[in-house]
């Protein structure tokens, strides 16, 4: 009994399709392709649920005709190739031919074109593969292809699928990638009924760029060509004071086809790596313009991932036009000062309100409100005139002195014992702010005290701005003073109630993220809200920050977001309480001080004083030794002086 089966036609397709739609995204990459194949000036991408329930492409290219419908349709029917000696110089985005029929065979799909021969348009509809309506149909010139119902006969593809919002974003990402590569094409992306994006398509790269991802991010953006061998490199880099966390943001076009290549990555990180410090990443949007021939792009269902036939050229066209970019340009902080704050900084200070004494009624300063020191007979003497006294009239006390009456007296015999004692306060609270003015290592009160007696141990200094050195009975320490500290801090974080150890940001922080990077992001904000961060959706791939840890500075809030989005993307399965503790780990490190930091005596003094009464502090958050020890016999030894 033979044991091999033909597949039917419609099970073939329900495989191909697989490779080729995976989800909404999926079908508007290929259905944009080939839309800008067919050399459209003007795209309209519309989607409501997500892309799930309604896909709606509409562009004004040369169409399709009445004889040709039917065909575009079927498996591996194309009009971009038509030999195999084709696939070796492929300058068109589609061409394996399996984009429409795999979406019509897990979708319903209808298609209203027309070309410019034509006197009428005609609307084609099919549904699961199978053909339901063909015929003419009033239209203007071009092709819009709905997409209805995705995956309405393959159940079990839907479980894959995720939350609505989740897949329109992804479908944005696609959307915004597209316009990038091809900045001389219009594309508008309407989102349950509402307009996201709009680009000019006037051939102005910076201007898409400005659309796609706002002001900010594009005003950090130095132009870029370099020609090497034929191979010529040309877009925008970011400027080596605008790196991230990650390279999330970096965006590679190979004849105007999105590609992943580590290749370029890089030549990129390459080019920086004497202008950013380690562990950031530039950003970029470059086109790669290459022979056909040079690459193949016929190496996955996708077309993302391509294979040069020779790496080398194309590193060193981008390390080259990256390098030139980074090192014409001066990168500078800089601040914008006006006439007036230099003519308010100039300005003498203004002199201290004078504290007017009257003789309206004896001894009570009825001519000011503010706070004042209480005055002694030493420092002021005056004489009063009985008679005078008497000759004032009596009136009710206005308001301030009213307000005043509580305050404390003038000098007499009476009250000098109080005035005393309130000076004694006084100067007691003045030393207090000074003492909180002095910049130490925050102090934790210890979690674990030792129950044996403390050990007498003596701070001999600091070694290279890292490592403090300790004299304790027969042996030195020496303490990494920054994983020591993020230690300290991690615990803090772990043990203490996060919400109530968060501080309001004076102003809003927004913070810019990659679509991908954007929808994780907006799926864990319970999470973020758990780890001291009060984040909101903006809109538009950004995120706004409104509140953040007490050891979170607010210079810091921007870089450990993205580096916390980047982490999720790439960490998508594994446990939120894992997520939670490398959050905190990074808020830990990112507010611990820094090797090379200055800390002075008494500092390194309270410092090692909190870390002693903490035994159970002896590796930072990322398994690295806090102090490491040494013996007084292993050093006598080193000198032969055992």
């Amino acid at each position: 009994m033979s044991k091999i089966n033909l597949l039917s036609k419609q099970v073939a397709d329900l495989i191909a399709a697989g490779e080729v739609v995976e989800r909404p995204a999926s079908v508007v990459k290929e259905i944009l392709e080939n839309a800008i194949d067919a050399e459209a000036s003007v795209i309209t991408v519309e989607i409501k649920n997500g892309g799930i329930g309604f896909i709606r492409v509409t562009n004004n290219g040369t169409g399709i005709g009445e004889e040709d419908i039917p065909k575009a349709f079927k498996s591996h029917a194309t009009s971009k190739i038509s030999s195999a000696d084709d696939l070796h110089s492929i300058t068109s985005l589609g061409f394996r031919g399996e984009a429409l029929a795999s979406i019509a065979a897990v979708a319903r799909v209808e298609m209203l074109t027309k070309t410019q021969d034509d006197d009428s348009g005609y609307r084609y509809c099919i549904e699961g593969g199978e053909e339901t309506y063909f015929d003419e149909a009033g239209c203007p010139k071009g092709t819009t292809i709905i997409v209805r119902d995705l995956f309405f006969n393959t159940p079990a593809r839907m479980k894959f699928l995720r939350k609505d919002v989740a897949e329109a974003n992804a479908v944005a990402s696609v959307v915004d990638k597209t316009a990038l590569s091809h900045p001389e094409v219009s594309f508008r992306f309407i989102r349950d009924g509402k307009q996201v994006l709009l680009t000019p398509g006037d051939g102005d790269l910076y201007q898409t760029v400005y659309s796609v991802f706002g002001k900010d991010f594009a005003s950090d953006l130095i132009p870029a060509d370099y020609t090497l061998d034929n191979i010529r490199v040309s877009g925008y880099v970011s400027k080596p004071s605008a790196s991230r966390p990650n390279r999330n943001m970096q965006y590679f076009f190979l004849n105007g086809r999105q590609i992943k290549t580590p290749t370029g990555s890089s030549a990129l990180s390459e080019a920086y790596k004497h202008s950013i410090v380690s562990g950031k990443f530039p950003c970029c949007v470059l086109n790669i313009e290459a022979s056909p021939e040079f690459v193949d792009v016929n190496v996955h269902p996708a077309k993302t991932e391509v294979r040069f036939v020779n790496d080398k050229p194309i590193f060193s066209a981008v390390y080259y036009c990256a390098k030139n970019a980074v090192d014409g340009v001066v990168d500078r902080p800089s601040i914008t000062v006006t006439k007036k704050d230099v003519a308010d900084f100039l300005a003498p200070p203004e002199p201290p309100e004078q504290i007017t004494l009257t003789e309206q009624s004896k001894g009570i300063f009825a001519e000011t409100s503010r706070p004042f020191t209480p005055v002694r007979k030493a420092d002021i003497d005056i004489e009063y005139d009985e008679e005078d006294e008497a000759a004032v009239p009596a009136v009710e006390k206005t308001a301030v002195e009213q307000s005043l009456s509580e305050a404390p007296k003038p000098y007499s015999a009476d009250n000098e014992e109080q005035i005393a004692e309130k000076a004694e306060e006084k100067e007691a609270d003045e030393q207090e702010s000074v003492e909180e003015q002095i910049p130490v290592i925050k102090q934790y009160p210890p979690e674990v005290r030792r129950s044996e007696p403390e050990e007498f141990w003596t701070v001999k200094g600091e070694l290279f701005g890292t490592y403090i050195l300790v004299e304790m009975a027969e042996k030195i320490i020496l303490i990494d003073k920054h994983a020591a500290h993020e230690r300290i801090i991690f615990n803090k974080l772990l043990n203490e109630d996060r919400e109530q150890a968060t501080q309001l940001l004076l102003e809003p922080i927004v913070v810019l993220l990659s679509k991908p990077e954007y929808d994780v992001l907006i799926e864990n904000i319970e999470l973020m809200r758990d780890a001291g961060f009060e984040v909101e959706d903006f809109g538009s791939g950004s995120v706004l920050v409104r509140e953040c840890p007490m050891s979170v500075q607010a210079g810091e809030v921007k870089d450990i977001v993205i580096e916390l989005a980047g982490y999720l993307l790439q960490n998508r399965t594994i446990l939120l309480s894992e997520k939670l503790e490398w959050l905190l780990t990074s808020i830990a490190c990112r507010a611990a001080i820094k090797a090379g930091d200055f800390t002075s005596e008494k500092e390194r003094e309270q410092f090692v004083q909190t870390l002693m009464q903490m035994p159970e502090v002896r590796h930072c958050p990322h398994g690295r030794p806090v102090m490491v020890e040494m013996l007084k016999s292993e050093i006598e030894k080193s000198f032969n002086r055992s």
